[in-house]
Parts: C-alpha cells; structure tokens; sequence
C-alpha cells in the first residue's frame, strides 16, 4: 500500500503524517509512507487544500486532519481492495 501524505510541511500536514504512520501501523499494514511536498503533484490529484492523504493513487481527504478512527476505517478499506 502507498500512502500519500500531500502538504508543503506544516504543522497540519506533519500530524497527518504521524497520525496515517500510527493508523498503518496499528492496522500492521505493509505501507510506503510519502510526504509530498510539490506543489505540481499537488494538482495532478486535484488538490487545492491541504493536508491531503492518498492511499493508492486516490485522494481520501483533503483540507483536514481526520481522527484516528476515520483513517482507520480509510486505510481498512484501501487495504481490503488488494
């Protein structure tokens, strides 16, 4: 699985990071964890907000950052799809 965290390095988008790391983690996922920080990649998903998660190539939130037991349920999804 690979997951996106799409942000310029803010506060935010550093909590997303940590916050998807403990859920993979927790979930005892086999992940790539990314921090995007162009701006163009940004846009190739069609991001205009972030913090953006992306797990496997589709955007799952954009503009905030979800609690513990929305990524949970997020990456439990992208995870039962492979």
């Amino acid at each position: 699985m690979k997951i996106e965290v799409l942000g310029s390095g803010c506060a935010k988008c550093n909590a997303l990071k940590a916050a998807a790391k403990a859920a993979a983690d927790k979930l005892g996922l086999d992940y790539e964890l990314v921090h995007v920080r162009e701006i163009a990649k940004f846009a190739s998903y069609g991001v205009m907000i972030t913090p953006a998660l992306v797990v496997d190539g589709q955007v799952k939130v954009s503009g905030k950052v979800p609690s513990e037991a929305e990524l949970t349920k997020m990456l439990t999804a992208a995870a039962n799809k492979q």
